[in-house]
């Protein structure tokens, strides 16, 4: 006879599949990587290996030269590839959502489509349209305004619009159909009523829209945020996992990997994470402060 299970066991029986999986894949590399941001470890040399430092890896970080070029280099594309994107993203989404009815959803699906292509297909993609001699861009801009060809890849000043430009292609599709999945939930009744009282197409966003929206641009601006400074993949494959010429597109998440598997120095990468982790956190409560005060301003 099979033994009954009690009831008050069954919620937790139930849960342990996700708890188990949490633990072992989420809670452990978390817990791990903080215990080893105060060891000094070479991975190949085995756990037993570890030596506590204490502060040391994070005062090599705070201290280190190539960290605050990261970090730079990381703020500048964070924001010079975010800010465009809710920019484009919030204004589109409004004619999409008022001017093309049961349409909106096919072209929202296109403009989404980039988020989930693969990186490396966009990275190859946009290597050859910003090719030296045959890109399309160069072409373009010699067309239009006669400028010389530009080597995006290999020159400090270009390599960093050109990484912008990935990022900011592919997310405002995201912010997109974010913005739009707001914009349903708006009642009708309050753009009918401003109609009534002669309010014009632009009172209707600045005092309709625009405040109906704040939730999910904040949302929207959070995301960008955190993403923003964790960025990797785009610039990684773009610049063969180099940073780019004077390492001008190498952001954090790559001195952090190059840190751990170039260097082998596992620690000091550990040590690294946590403090973009604390980057990251108060940047996003600013963020948070900006928005509440603005609600407190309204």
């Amino acid at each position: 006879m099979t033994p009954r299970i009690p009831n008050r066991w069954a919620p937790y029986i139930l849960i342990s599949p996700f708890l188990i999986l949490f633990a072992v894949f989420g809670l452990f590399p978390l817990l791990f990587s903080l215990y080893l941001a105060f060891q000094s470890w070479e991975p190949t040399s085995g756990i037993a290996s570890m030596q506590f430092v204490g502060l040391d890896n994070f005062v090599f970080a705070l201290t280190d030269g190539w960290f605050w070029k990261s970090l730079y280099n990381t703020l500048w594309l964070a924001f010079a590839s975010g800010v465009p994107q809710h920019l484009v993203a919030l204004p589109l989404a409004v004619f999409l959502h008022q001017a093309l009815g049961r349409w909106r959803g096919l072209l929202s699906g296109a403009y989404f489509l980039p988020y989930i292509t693969s990186t490396v297909a966009i990275a190859m993609l946009f290597g050859s349209l910003f090719s030296t001699d045959y890109g399309l861009v160069n072409q373009a801009l010699h067309a239009l305004f006669g400028t010389e060809h530009i080597n995006w890849m290999r020159s400090p000043q270009a390599i960093k619009p050109a990484v912008a430009i990935v990022v900011f292609w592919r997310y405002v599709g995201f912010n997109l159909v974010l913005y739009l999945a707001a914009l349903q939930t708006l009642p009708n009744d309050l753009y009918q009523a401003a109609k009534l009282d002669g309010a014009n197409a632009w009172q209707q966003f600045w005092r309709i829209t625009l405040p109906g929206l704040r939730p999910m641009i904040l949302f929207g601006v959070t995301l960008s945020v955190i993403g923003g400074l964790q960025l990797f993949e785009e610039p990684f494959i773009l610049t063969n996992g180099k940073g780019g010429a004077d390492q001008a597109a190498m952001t954090v998440g790559i001195y952090l990997y190059r840190l751990a598997f170039d260097f082998s120095d596992f620690g000091g990468a550990s040590a690294l994470a946590w403090i973009m982790f604390g980057v990251i956190a108060l940047l996003t409560w600013l963020t948070n402060r900006a928005f509440a005060e603005r609600r407190a301003a309204a």
